[in-house]
């Protein structure tokens, strides 16, 4: 069975306040420092989520740096058919769709280049995420991820993967699952309206619910978290804090850590640019950090001097 890494994991994205991927402004190569210094004291393994400058970035600091990360680099892939089940109700025309694929083509040529030249540090490669949900606004079909998986996996030596929901894994992404190395799903029990006391049960099911469905294939948990703000838009706000994220952060590393399941916590920082203009979406507030870089209530502990000084 493929052996992977073993090590503290965490969700990176370092987009700041006047920053995001959409407009193309990206964090500095002295700002992904000072993150990268700050995540170094305790975590050893980061996941990116595409190979944009932003990305290249990362891989460049880290070895200029001599820092000891290692990293799942992921592909952004944007839609190729229109979601009609999407919420928020995302539509694109023919020509938009045509043009995403045409970006697909080449993000999965970057994730290559990439994946070649940071040989030392790419431990594993994520074709898509969040792509096949039953809510994604950015819907790619199955058979096009596994024409891209087969792509990649012909070309690099790393392990190839897909980040999904737990959910499709169940039904609709057998096919792929077949192509891939190891299963990455997602869990969000606060998503689901679960209160905390029930969460990492609610975890436990979720990743069971996969697991056995795949005894031959490895399968990690690539997010796993809890928002700290909301304004009640999908999460009730009196289930959103910073008491919720520490306790359900706690429950997750301690059962993930005794049975050796990688696990990748969403996320390092607050990413303001995310979801609508309202300063309590809860898209923005799933940071063990702030956006301005300073520990939660879930990391003072590990991060003693820089909660004193925030006091």
């Amino acid at each position: 069975m493929l052996s992977l890494p073993a090590g503290n994991a965490i969700c990176y994205s370092g987009y700041r306040r006047g920053q995001s991927p959409g407009e193309r402004i990206y964090p500095s190569k002295a700002e992904i420092l000072e993150d990268l210094r700050i995540l170094a004291q305790h975590w050893q393994l980061l996941r990116l989520y595409d190979c944009s400058p932003h990305a290249e970035r990362v891989l460049e600091v880290i070895r200029e740096a001599g820092l000891g990360f290692r990293v799942m680099l992921g592909a952004y892939v944007g839609a190729e058919m229109n979601n009609f089940g999407c919420p928020w109700g995302t539509t694109y025309t023919e020509a938009e769709l045509e043009a995403s694929r045409a970006e697909n083509d080449a993000e999965i040529e970057r994730l290559v280049a990439l994946a070649e030249r940071f040989g030392d540090l790419v431990f594993a490669v994520a074709v898509g995420n969040e792509a096949t949900v039953d809510w994604t606004d950015h819907f790619v079909p199955v058979s096009r991820l596994i024409e891209l998986v087969r792509r990649v996996k012909g070309r690099i030596p790393q392990p190839v993967t897909f980040c999904e929901n737990y959910v499709p894994w169940q039904h609709k992404l057998r096919d792929l699952a077949e192509e891939l190395d190891f299963i990455s799903l997602h869990t969000y029990p606060v998503w689901e309206y679960k209160r905390v006391h029930e969460a990492i049960h609610y975890t436990q099911d979720n990743y069971l619910s996969v697991a056995r469905l795949y005894p031959e294939k490895p399968v990690v948990i690539t997010e796993a978290g809890w928002a700290t703000n909301s304004n009640g838009r999908g999460i009730h706000p009196e289930n959103s804090s910073e008491e919720l994220q520490a306790t359900y952060y706690e429950d997750l590393m301690a059962w993930t850590g005794a049975e050796g399941i990688l696990t990748f916590v969403f996320e390092a920082f607050d990413e303001p640019w995310k979801g609508s203009p309202d300063p309590l979406e809860p898209e923005k507030h799933w940071g063990l950090f702030t956006v301005d870089r300073k520990p939660k209530l879930v990391m003072r502990a590990l991060y003693p001097e820089a909660s004193a000084h925030e006091r």
